[in-house]
This record gives C-alpha cells, structure tokens and sequence, in this order.
C-alpha cells in the first residue's frame, strides 16, 4: 500500500504515527512546502515574545523520523488526478497514491484595503511569517493591529514585548465578543492598556498609506489617521480548499469529510485545520483551528487509511492559551454570535464555542481569577477559567465527559455561590 500525505503540520505527523501503528511495510510519503517542516504553531507566540528559541519549536529529532519510516518531499502539489490516482508536483516528478490525505491546514485572510501590499504590512500564519515580524519589530517603532481572537493577541504581546509602541484597532465595541462576555473582555482590555497598548474602539481600517513602498500609517473609516511603521492583521484564516476544488472533491467552507474523516472520494482523506469535519453525535459539519482536535483528526485518518475503521468522535473543544499574559482555559460552548474584527474562524478556535444553547451562566470571581460556567439542564455546556486554573482540569473533564451535575445544579445556581468549592467538592466525590 502507498499512502501519501499533502501537508507537514501535526494532523499529517499523526496520521504516519497511525499507519505506522497498523501498517509497518506501507510506502509512507509525506508532501509540504513549508520550508521549516513540522514545528509547533502554537509555540510562535512564544518565539515572538522571546520566551521560546526557535529551536524549541521542533517536537522531534531527525532519529523520531527515521523510526517513522517515510520520505519527505519538499514541494507544492499542482494537482490531484483522481482517476490515475497521481499528484501532479510543482517542478517535480508525479507521485502516485493508494490512499492520500489532504492536510494542508488553512492561512490567514488577507487585509484588503489600499496599500495592503506595502512593505511592514504583516501577519502571523507561520514560522516564516513570524522571522519577518521580528526582523521588523525594532524598539522605538510603532505598529497598527487589526484582527481578534487569540492571533490578533499574539500579536500585540509580541510587538510589545520586542518595545513597539502598539495601537489595537477594534471593529466592535469590545475584545472577541462572541466567546468572551463583556466583563472577561474588559479584563483582557484593561491588562493591554496597562502593557502600554492603545485600544481604539469602533475603528476600521479604510487604507494604509506608504512612502517609497513602506507603510507610514493608516486611514481610519471616521476620517482619522494614525501615523505607524508596521500593519499587523489577523482577520481570520480560510481553509486552503484550492487542491481539493480542483479534484471536485465536495467543500463548503472546508473540505467535507464523514466521521470518518473520508471525503467524497473513498481514497481521500482530510483533517486538520482543512477538514470541515461532520459530528455524528450533532449532526453538524464544523471547523475547530486547534492542535489537539487536529491531532485527534489525524490520527483517525490515518488509522482509516491503513484499513482500520476508526470514528472520529468530536470531544468538547478545549483550548488553554494566554490572553493579554492571563492564563485562560476555553472547553465546550461559551458564547454565540458574530464578532466585529474576524471573518469565519480564527486560529486556535473552535465554531463549537459559538453555537451556544439555552443555558444559565454561573459565575465567580471578577478579578483576573474568574471562572464562568454554563450550566445546561443536567450537564455544564461549557466553561471558561481565567487566571487561577485550579479548576481547569475538573471542568474539562466534566464537560467532554458529559458527566450529569444534577446533584449540585442548584448550588452552582444559588445568588454568591462559592462555585470553586462546589465543583472541587464535587470532583473529588467523584474521583
């Protein structure tokens, strides 16, 4: 059997792992165009704040993929010739298939306005993208940054750790306001401002204007202009779906697969950040842009493409990431709606943490320590824990195991409840 891999991030690492597990002999090929291979993309919010070496950012030695037994080839697919069951490469030699999973992930959407093209307008999609933002990023500079969720903050934290002076532009009346509630965002709007960011409200982006091809600022819809060296954007991302439409493999919004993480043709696969993944237990099709679920995903396609059927059984999605420098823990459904500065999803989110039900919210704390819960009927909907994360790891675990809270629903909903203690209490009875 020849299996091959379009795609050097995680969901393609796994799925290898996966075939290795069932299949020893298989010719295995990996396919990518990143320059940098396979790295961890969440740890480029580290490497820009200076808290990580680039180094660290490799999970794996060259000996962990020799054991793995695959070649790589360095190169860009053209096209997917599904009746031959070959890929057309770039500049290269075709490759032919058995089983091909398409793992390609997604980038980040482009700022469209005049002078979007100029030099200094930046993003953060990849390692490659992360070097020019340092190599522009110089104390006493100042930057605009447009955007939401945890990208635009990454953002931020980087550009002011490295001494730029940083504007945040904000469509909206409030940060990420379809996950977080007003007073979670004004947490994490108060810490930037402590950080030195300036915050601008209801402000959008119309034109950044240059001179001699580099930005000197921007234009703002209400007519104001702001003067600056760099233009950071993290609008969104879209799923690369480019190969797979030219396959006239189904899309919407990502690539179509079943539980299976099977697309429309039964010899093709996708996961990751690229799959628009259909949930049994919902009956929802849905993109998540976080590592574990991509993971997750890979693996599962891969032990489907070796021959071993394997549901991908979606959990509750969880993210644990830093908002304006606050640990923040993110499980189930929090928030519904649309937000202002992002089209679609951003990176490290989940459409799940939008599609809110009828819940009740209970909350405590209303520092940085804060924890806000959904309680449905007879299980919590979701969670979010900021600051102190005691409770985290109870609260992931009761929400994706969907464990009934019926014995301490009322406590949870009672005026002051001390919920720290209730769902502590509650977790070591259970252990």
């Amino acid at each position: 059997m020849k299996y091959v891999i379009i795609g050097s991030g995680v969901a393609g690492i796994a799925a290898i792992e996966a075939i290795r597990s069932v299949d020893a002999a298989g010719d295995v090929i990996m396919v990518g165009d990143d320059p940098y291979g396979y790295y961890s993309r969440p740890g480029l919010a580290y490497y820009l704040t200076g808290e990580l070496h680039d180094k660290a950012l490799f999970p794996r030695t060259a000996d962990d993929y020799r054991k793995m037994k695959f070649r790589f080839v360095k190169g860009r697919v053209k096209n997917i010739l599904r009746e031959q069951h070959v890929l057309e490469l770039d500049g290269q030699a075709s490759l032919s298939y058995d089983r091909l999973l398409i793992a390609v992930g997604a980038q980040a959407m482009p700022l469209e306005v005049p002078g979007a093209n100029l030099d200094g307008v930046l993003k953060l999609d990849h390692m490659e993208d992360a070097k020019r933002i340092l190599k522009h990023a110089r104390r006493g500079k100042t930057a605009v940054v447009v955007g939401g969720g945890i990208t635009a903050l990454e953002l931020v934290e980087g550009l002011v750790t490295r001494g730029v002076k940083v504007h945040y532009l904000l469509r909206g009346d409030r940060y990420w306001s379809n996950v977080l509630d007003e007073h979670e965002s004004k947490i994490v709007e108060h810490r930037l401002q402590e950080e030195g960011v300036t915050l601008h409200h209801h402000a959008e982006v119309i034109e950044v204007t240059g001179k001699s091809n580099r930005v000197t600022g921007v234009r703002m819809l209400d007519g104001k202009t702001l003067k600056c060296d760099l233009v950071a954007c993290a609008i969104g991302i879209r799923p690369r779906v480019e190969l797979a439409k030219q396959a006239g493999l189904a899309i919407d919004r990502g690539i179509l697969v079943n539980e299976y993480l099977q697309t429309n043709d039964p010899d093709i696969f996708a996961a990751g950040d690229v799959a628009q993944v259909y949930d049994p237990l919902t009956g929802r099709s849905s993109l998540d842009s976080l590592w574990g679920p991509a993971r997750q995903q890979g693996y599962a396609a891969g032990l489907n493409m070796a021959g071993k059927k394997t549901a991908y059984i979606k959990e509750a999605p969880f993210n644990v990431t830093r908002l304006a420098g606050l640990t923040t823990t993110i499980i189930g459904t929090v928030g519904r709606g649309l937000d202002k500065d992002v089209i679609g999803i951003a990176r490290g989110d989940s459409e799940t943490w939008r599609q809110l039900p009828n819940s009740v919210v209970a909350q405590t704390g209303f520092d940085v320590n804060h924890v806000r819960l959904l309680v449905g009927e007879k299980k919590l909907l979701g969670a979010i824990v900021m600051g102190d994360q005691k409770l985290s790891f109870p609260l992931q675990k009761i929400v994706t195991e969907n464990v009934d809270i019926s014995p301490i629903r009322e406590r949870l909903l009672a005026p002051n409840a001390k919920i720290g203690d209730v769902i502590a209490e509650f977790w070591t009875t259970r252990k």
